[in-house]
C-alpha cells in the first residue's frame, strides 16, 4: 500500500459518461493508495445556466486568454452544481467501500492571486470585475486524513489576499495540488481518449514538447490541460496522463497520452 496519493482531475464535461465500471476501477485503485480528486463543473453549470433563463459569457483578456465571466451570482451556482456533483462522487464511492470526505478550495485549500482586469467586450477593451485569479499557492495541511481506502474531493474554487471567493482552472487547480503533495501521478480525465497533434494520437511526449505544442497547435480545453501539466512536473510531480479509460489503464501507459519531464 502507498501513503502518496494520486490526484485525479474529474472533467466537468465526461463526468455523465463515467459508468459503473469506472468507478469499480477506481474504488480498487483507492483501496490502495490515497485518493484526491479534484472535479470540474463545466457542463453542470451549463444546464442550470439554461434551467434558470442565465446567459454565460466567456470573456477574452488583452493577451488572448480565455474566461468565464464570474460575478458573485456566478460563484453562488457553481457552488450549488459543485455540492450536487461532490455528493453523487460520494455516493459512488461509498457504496464501493471507499470513504470520502469533500474539501472546499476557498476554505484555506487554494490561494489566488490577482486576477486580470482588462477585457475584450465589443472590440474594446474594457475593466471588469472578474471573479478569477491565478492560483498562488496550496495548503497541504488541510489534507489530514491521506490513507489507502480513503478519499478527499476537491471543489476548486480559491480565496484571493482580499478575501473574495475566486473561479479558478480545475485543472490548473489540480496540478497545484498534486505538487504540494508530493503525488508521483496526476491524471487529467477528460472526454477524448489521447491528445492528438497533427490528427494523429500521441501516447508519450516530453514537457518541452508538449509546451511547444500547448502554443503553436492546441485549442480550448486541451490548452489548458497541458498548461496544468506542465506546471505539475515543474512541481516535481513524475508524470501526468490525459485521457478518457479507467484510472488504472491510464496508469499502466496502456492507453492515454503520458508527459513526463524529459
Amino acid at each position: 500500500m502507498s501513503a502518496t496519493p494520486t490526484v485525479v482531475k474529474l472533467g466537468g464535461s465526461c463526468l455523465d459518461g463515467l459508468d459503473g465500471s469506472w468507478w469499480d476501477d477506481l474504488a480498487a485503485h483507492g483501496r490502495s493508495t490515497p485518493l484526491v480528486l479534484v472535479h470540474g463543473w463545466s457542463k453542470p453549470l451549463k444546464r442550470l445556466s439554461e434551467r434558470e433563463g442565465k446567459r454565460l459569457e466567456i470573456l477574452r483578456d488583452r493577451y488572448g486568454n480565455q474566461s468565464r465571466w464570474t460575478t458573485p451570482e456566478v460563484i453562488e451556482d457553481i457552488k450549488t452544481v459543485s455540492a450536487e456533483i461532490a455528493g453523487e462522487v460520494i455516493s459512488r464511492l461509498e457504496r464501493r467501500g471507499i470513504t470520502v470526505e469533500r474539501l472546499l478550495g476557498s476554505d484555506g485549500l487554494v490561494s489566488a492571486g490577482a486576477g486580470e482586469r482588462w477585457w475584450w467586450r465589443e472590440k474594446q477593451l474594457v475593466e471588469l470585475d472578474n471573479l478569477v485569479g491565478p492560483i498562488t499557492g496550496v495548503d497541504p495541511a488541510s489534507f489530514k486524513n491521506l490513507q489507502p481506502g480513503h478519499a478527499h474531493v476537491v471543489t476548486p474554487l480559491a480565496r484571493n489576499a482580499a478575501g473574495q471567493e475566486v473561479n479558478t482552472d480545475g485543472d490548473r487547480a489540480a496540478a497545484a495540488i498534486a505538487g504540494g503533495l508530493g503525488a508521483t501521478d496526476l491524471v487529467l480525465v477528460t472526454d477524448v481518449a489521447h491528445l492528438l497533434v497533427d490528427g494523429e494520437p500521441v501516447r508519450r511526449i516530453s514537457a518541452k514538447a508538449a509546451a511547444a505544442f500547448r502554443d503553436n497547435g492546441a485549442t480550448g480545453g486541451m490548452r489548458k490541460k497541458l498548461r496544468a501539466a506542465g506546471e505539475a512536473l515543474e512541481r516535481d510531480v513524475a508524470r501526468v496522463v490525459i485521457g478518457s479509460a479507467p484510472v488504472t489503464d491510464l496508469l499502466a501507459d496502456r492507453t492515454g497520452t503520458t508527459i513526463t519531464r524529459l
